[in-house]
């Protein structure tokens, strides 16, 4: 759907909002509003998020970095692409993922390239994810995880990476692959050998 047109399916009407919790973590809001039908839901609860950000960290060996974590809401460990949550409404997505890089495996990069965002879940969450792919990663520090992560930082080489991802030994969230997904779509608009090469 073209900018310049409106949408067929008018939006909802919001006749009463009120907040059911409140911490610094999210925010759960429950509404009533009127559907463009008449038909009104009450209460339709949303979620209010910060923003995310993650990132496709190579580094000049065409390594890909990843963190191992367990996650509680799997309750499993998991293997991921470093991301995080973007502090406040000040902090820009791209300060906020170099940030969590750095924090996480204690690599930096000077090559950074912004693939675009997207809502997380529009049905239920406000927030967007922010993905980046960053060239030529190399190690400045140690890692330096917040008091509530316990993780470890691992390098993997691309091709296998992408391998253990296809033959499905590698699961990874569903953000992650639309990262990937986007950087596929990133390469093919990039005049950067180095992007280029990575398809091939």
């Amino acid at each position: 759907m073209s900018d310049d047109k409106k949408p067929a399916v008018a939006p909802w009407q919001v006749v009463e909002s009120k907040d059911t919790y409140r911490d610094e973590w999210l925010a759960l809001r429950s509404d009533t509003v009127r559907l463009p039908n008449g038909r009104i839901l009450s209460p339709f609860h949303i979620v209010e998020l910060p923003n995310w950000v993650n990132v496709i960290a190579l580094t000049r060996d065409r390594k890909v970095l990843l963190i191992e974590e367990y996650r509680h809401g799997a309750r499993q460990t998991v293997l991921e692409l470093p991301s995080g949550v973007i502090n406040g409404t000040s902090e820009p997505p791209a300060a906020a993922i170099k940030r969590e890089l750095l924090e996480e495996t204690g690599f930096a990069s000077e090559d950074w390239h912004d693939l675009g965002s997207f809502f997380a879940n529009p049905a239920r969450q406000t927030n967007r994810v922010h993905s980046f792919v960053a060239l030529d990663a190399h190690k400045v520090a140690e890692p330096s995880p917040d008091e509530g992560e316990v993780l470890l930082a691992h390098e993997m080489p691309w091709r296998d990476f992408l391998a253990e991802l296809e033959s499905g030994r590698l699961e990874l969230q569903g953000f992650h692959l639309a990262a990937l997904w986007m950087l596929r779509s990133y390469i093919a608009r990039s005049a950067d050998p180095r992007l280029a090469a990575l398809l091939a």
